[in-house]
């Protein structure tokens, strides 16, 4: 059945600046058809939505699959399914059918799919109801469902209890969905499948793209586990890699500080295996918020097995950042002709002196969470005597923030225009001198939960 689950996960799913995490890459694989006895049951969604050219493609897709297994357990098109593997067809619409049960035929089967005709409702819950009871219990067959459908559940009951109770017997449950007729509800879908979704769910807005989609699960599902396996895993720049621990299979090397590679010989190959590697990830950068890890992550193996790892995301917590002045206006200056020189009046630009721009950056350490800060920046200037001379007062009001703990905020880019005429420092043969600042903050609450008390007579 080629590699059958996959899996990424991230041991945290939000870090301080600097911290560092674990990452979790997890592969199963399943012996091939022949070796491992397959009972496979298609349900197939024929409500009136599928009318048309939906109905038409969705058989030529199924017809596919039974003809792909058929020839991989060594039968022949039209022929008989070897080595004790059986498929079954469930259809629904109002109520869900079993059109036959698990056989062995291919063409009782494709004449099954091919009497389907669209019409009625969508009732999902029996349609795994029906599929479930198809299974024989002291079968020792390996079983699978193929769910399809084109819509949303429109009669009968929640069908998660029923897929629930269907993977808790060890039933693999794929999903293919159709969005362009009216669209499909992801999430549902997903909460039939078996984990990860993104090994088992596969969505597609085209009809035209319904035999592509079953002859590629059908090709998974025929595939010998898994050879020569190589994974490689890249992180963006604003993490490294820092150590690795010895996977369960294979061998895994640091080929940068950004880039691992997994390394297995063959997996599922005799009987269903899985294999695990960890690696420590440390945040360096200067990325923060809600961070998608991966640059990428590639998989290649001698079968051919399609394996899409998913990309989780991070939230890292640094500094929060306030920004309390805007930067000038920019003045838009077009070329349209190519002369080697234009003139562009760019405006009024009214002088307030001759000078320098000092910007100050202050952490105002602790801030509680929902309080507004009142900030103030006094700015001096120190002549030799050591006298201070007064070059600027701010006062400004810092948001609150919503973070569920008190933070540190960063305040950037206060800025002070420190014309040279004032410079205390004279000098004449410098249009630049060096000239000695001092800047004091005071900064309080201004949300406070505070009252007087009422007097009391």
């Amino acid at each position: 059945m080629g590699v059958t689950n996959f899996n990424k996960e991230l041991t945290a799913t939000q870090i301080n600046c600097g911290q560092s995490f674990n990452v979790r890459l997890s592969l199963t694989a399943e012996p091939d058809i022949t070796s491992n006895p397959t009972d496979i049951v298609l349900i197939l969604d024929r409500s009136g939505s599928m009318a048309g050219s939906a109905i038409t493609n969705l058989k030529e897709g199924a017809k596919a699959f039974v003809d792909i297994i058929t020839q991989a357990t060594g039968g022949t098109i039209d022929g008989e399914i070897q080595g004790g593997s059986r498929i079954g067809v469930v259809s629904f619409a109002d109520i869900g059918v079993q059109d036959t049960q698990l056989i062995t035929s291919s063409s009782d089967l494709k004449t099954a799919i091919d009497a389907l005709s669209a019409g009625g409702s969508t009732n999902h819950e029996d349609a795994f109801t029906k599929a479930l009871d198809l299974f024989d219990d002291v079968s020792t067959n390996a079983k699978v469902m193929v769910m399809f459908t084109d819509g949303f559940t429109t009669t009968g009951g929640d069908a998660n209890a029923i897929t629930t109770l269907a993977k808790s017997q060890g039933v693999i449950i794929y999903v293919i969905g159709l969005s362009g007729n009216g669209g499909v509800d992801v999430p549902v879908l997903e909460g039939w499948a078996s984990s990860p979704a993104s090994s088992y769910v596969a969505i597609t807005p085209d009809d035209a793209e319904l035999a592509d989609l079953f002859e590629d699960l059908a090709e998974n599902i025929v595939n010998p586990g898994a050879t020569n396996i190589v994974i490689t895993d890249t992180v963006i720049d604003c993490f490294r890699i820092t150590s690795i621990t010895s996977p369960t299979k294979g061998t895994a090397t640091l080929l940068d500080m950004n880039t691992i590679e997994w390394r297995i010989d063959e997996l599922g190959v005799t009987a269903s295996e899985g294999a695990v590697l960890e690696f420590t990830v440390q945040h360096i950068g200067t990325c923060s918020g809600e961070v998608e890890i991966n640059e990428s992550i590639t998989y290649t193996d001698t079968e051919g097995n399609v394996v899409n790892f998913p990309s989780p995301t991070l939230n890292v917590d640094c500094d929060i950042i306030v920004n309390p002045e805007e930067c000038p206006t920019p003045v838009d200056i077009a070329v349209d002709t190519c002369s080697d020189s234009i003139v562009f009046d760019a405006g009024d630009l009214v002088m307030e002196s001759l000078g320098r721009i000092v910007q100050l950056d202050v952490t105002l350490k602790n801030i509680c969470p929902n309080k507004r800060v009142a900030l103030a920046v006094i700015l001096n200037e120190v002549d030799d005597n050591g006298i201070e001379h007064k070059r600027g007062l701010k006062t400004m009001t810092i948001p609150a923030h919503t973070r569920e703990t008190c933070q540190d905020v960063l305040v950037r880019c206060i800025k002070f225009v420190l014309p040279e005429d004032l410079s205390t420092i004279d000098v004449t043969d410098s249009i630049c001198p060096s000239r000695n600042l001092k800047a004091r903050f005071i900064c309080h609450y201004i949300d406070n939960d505070f009252f007087c008390c009422d007097e009391v007579e």
